[in-house]
């Protein structure tokens, strides 16, 4: 058999789009930065930026080949197959379709997407766990949650992939185990001894929220791994959600605390972002419009919800990334339309209710094992070190106490 011969355009574009999923990362830093408050910012936006070392360590040994690798039961990928990324060449090919990109591509692509899961959940626990608690979190998850994840969604011998499940960028394998994950670290670290729930710098929040709006077109459009016009629908309906989504949770808050709050119209964009994720390139222009609505104020009303559970969810994950996942891969369930996408299928309201069930039943499990798994990690590095800093590290902040380092110094 012929090796497939290198499509120069979909190869520059997905080198495009790695690159802008990659600034998501630091993006992420900015936006979680601006959230906390000045003791604090240096180090979640650490943890941050370490995810984008380490992360590209764990892929770089045996990541990808358990995302992607020959597979075990249909679960996870042989650590061992592209281990340290052997066997893999300048002629090496892509073969999960017909895009003509080099098989390093794909691997640049999908580790931009490891980087950043984990360092989702991280706004959940800020400003109270410990580095090398951190630290051993971060790899765990990556081996035990993201991976198999990957695999089973997004590998063509995955098991949930096998049986029709659909998530077009991420909306059970990124958001969903993140904000679930969240949910699982508060209910483990508890509560904040010293609460700061006043965003210390807001146009640092908007800067963050502008660089994760741009770099998620590569994490959505990017999807297709190859460019037509399915990459373009999804490129706009990211787009239609995030704005529809944005528009909506400031006029809902506008409602409820009789001010419009820009943090407000930022977390809204991203909740839309979050939610159009796993269906971005499966429906229609409308239909993303009709999504990014609905997550305006769903994700409103669970971050309510939280607050009103007193659930010490810092920076709100689990009700913009695991609620907006969650809804989304339902929506998806519903909405999708083979006529936006051939190699789709037809949701709820097109006939698909097979389908609808199969979506149903994929974010459940991806919920509770990412719930489970990270409760019980959390317990089981507790037993090693410290997961949570004490009372003085927190009165003191984070970054002096932990890092050295003050983001603010006195005096300057």
């Amino acid at each position: 058999m012929a090796p497939m011969p290198l499509n120069v355009g979909n190869t520059a574009f997905m080198l495009l789009c790695a690159s802008l999923v990659m600034l998501m990362t630091p993006g992420l830093a900015f936006f979680y930065g601006g959230l906390v408050g000045r003791k604090n910012v240096l180090t979640i936006m650490t943890q941050s930026f370490v995810s984008l070392g380490w992360t590209t360590v764990l892929w770089f040994a045996f990541g990808y080949s358990m995302c992607f690798g020959p597979s075990w039961h249909g679960i996870v990928g042989d650590p061992t197959h592209y281990a340290f990324l052997k066997g893999i060449t300048l002629q090496t090919m892509f073969t999960g379709n017909d895009a003509g990109i080099p098989l390093i591509v794909h691997v640049a692509y999908q580790m931009m997407f490891a980087i950043i899961t984990p360092a989702l959940i991280t706004g959940a626990f800020a400003n109270r766990v410990t580095f090398k608690a951190y630290f051993l979190f971060l790899t765990g998850w990556l081996i035990f949650v993201y991976f198999p994840f990957v695999h089973m969604v997004w590998s063509p011998e995955g098991i949930l992939a096998k049986w029709g499940v659909l998530d077009f960028a991420g909306g059970i394998v990124v958001h969903n185990t993140a904000g679930f994950a969240a949910l699982a670290s508060i209910l483990y670290v508890g509560k904040r001894k010293v609460v700061e729930n006043v965003a210390h710098n807001v146009p640092l929040i908007a800067l963050g929220t502008g660089l994760l709006w741009f770099g998620w077109y590569g994490f959505n459009a990017g999807s297709e791994l190859k460019v037509d016009s399915v990459t373009a629908s999804a490129f706009l309906n990211t787009d239609v959600a995030a704005s529809f989504a944005a528009a909506t949770w400031l006029m809902v808050e506008w409602m409820n605390a009789k001010q419009p709050k820009f943090v407000g119209l930022l977390t809204g964009a991203v909740a839309g972002l979050a939610t159009i994720t796993p269906a971005a390139g499966y429906v229609s222009l409308s239909t993303a419009a009709l999504i990014g609505i609905l997550a305006g104020v769903i994700c409103y009303y669970a971050v309510a919800l939280k607050n009103k559970l007193g659930w010490d969810d810092a920076l709100d994950v689990w009700g913009v990334h695991g609620v907006g996942g969650l809804i989304g891969v339902i929506f998806l369930g519903v909405f999708a339309s083979k006529a936006w996408n051939p190699a789709g299928t037809d949701g709820l309201l097109l006939g698909g209710t097979g389908f609808f069930g199969k979506q149903m039943a994929a974010v459940l499990i991806s919920s509770v094992w990412a719930f489970g798994f990270t409760y019980g990690m959390l317990w089981i590095i507790d037993r090693i070190t410290p997961v949570r800093v004490g009372v003085a590290a927190e009165e003191k902040g984070l970054d002096t106490e932990l890092h050295g380092e003050e983001a603010y110094p006195q005096g300057i």
